[in-house]
């Protein structure tokens, strides 16, 4: 049994009666090409099966049509139940796939994995860069951007101007969810936020500090890490500071269904006794008990937005702007 050969180049040019450089122009993308040569062309690619090497493409393009999308994340935590992730990637790879880009996936969740992402982007693997779920002043975004390697982040980077972003408007969600709270009468009105080295958990709180001054209230504060658990444990911390709490946003909808568990396990009604308010507007929000009222954040669209800048970035688009906010609603579901 013999293998079949992959047809070359040549083997194209002459099933359509033109030369080796007029094919090359015209698998490569180029315009100059007159529409029937064309054709002839991309007839005779899919008569003979011809699938283009990649890697001779590359050198002449200097593109290697691979984006990479890099988690400072454990494995442990990207493929846990947080639904942030899935959310991103499946954004991220939308845009991707309709411009026929490759979508490399990377954790930098350690210091070890934090390097080899960085030797891996400078050595030229892809065109470019999306950081999601970012934590603290991370370097690695600029000097990226530094060396030229165009770079997009979700979320507002800690402590850096210069690299572009796409975010949601934190502050302003969270300012309208606690406003929910006080015009229902809430006057004990806690929080559980989000980790402060990163920037949804910096501006989430910045909201709630706001709305309650502006209220005139005394705001009552535990801290998560975004986790169902945490949501349970800052919960419980939280009564036994202020047994009489009426209401608590919390900064994520999986603590926000930890919190009504903690609720229930204290015999607490909610909404009756506490309203409860999450952020995120994941589908667990939906069928929680009682339906969550959260803060909605279009998570495939920031993936989306950044897939889409990024791609500018690369081909070089004029005028594209270097931060992106995307807006946020309340929905007001049966726990608040």
């Amino acid at each position: 049994m013999t293998t079949r050969e992959r047809p070359t180049l040549e083997a194209v040019a002459r099933r359509a009666g033109v030369s080796r450089a007029t094919v090359s122009r015209v698998v490569n993308g180029s315009t100059s090409v007159a529409p029937a040569i064309r054709e002839a062309v991309t007839r005779a690619v899919d008569e003979l099966g011809y699938i283009p090497n990649q890697a001779a493409r590359s050198l002449v393009t200097q593109r290697t049509e691979s984006i990479a999308l890099i988690l400072p994340e454990t494995a442990n935590r990207v493929f846990s139940d947080d639904l942030f992730f899935p959310a991103i990637i499946r954004g991220v790879s939308v845009e991707l796939e309709a411009a026929d880009k490759q979508l490399v996936l990377m954790m930098a969740g350690s210091a070890a994995s934090h390097d080899r992402v960085e030797r891996y982007a400078v050595s030229g693997h892809v065109d470019g860069v999306m950081f999601a779920s970012m934590h603290g002043a991370d370097p690695l975004p600029g000097t990226l951007t530094r060396l030229g390697i165009p770079v997009i982040c979700s979320g507002r980077p800690i402590g850096s101007s210069s690299v572009p972003y796409v975010d949601v408007d934190h502050f302003g969600g969270v300012c309208r969810a606690v406003q929910h709270l006080v015009d229902g009468g809430r006057r004990r009105i806690a929080t559980i936020a989000g980790p402060q080295d990163m920037v949804a958990g910096i501006d989430r709180l910045a909201g709630y500090r706001t709305t309650l001054a502006a209220a005139g209230l005394t705001p009552l504060e535990a801290l998560g890490d975004f986790t169902r658990e945490s949501g349970i444990q800052a919960m419980r911390s939280l009564l036994s500071l202020d047994p009489d709490l009426d209401a608590v946003f919390v900064a994520s909808d999986m603590m926000a269904h930890g919190a009504l568990l903690a609720l229930k396990d204290a015999g607490r009604r909610v909404p009756s006794d506490v309203a409860v308010i999450g952020f995120d507007d994941f589908d667990i929000s939906r069928y929680s008990e009682p339906p969550l009222t959260t803060v909605r954040q279009p998570i495939a669209d920031m993936g989306r937005t950044m897939a889409r800048q990024l791609l500018g970035f690369i081909n070089g688009a004029a005028d594209l702007p270097t931060s992106v906010v995307l807006p946020t609603d309340l929905v007001v579901r049966g726990s608040a």
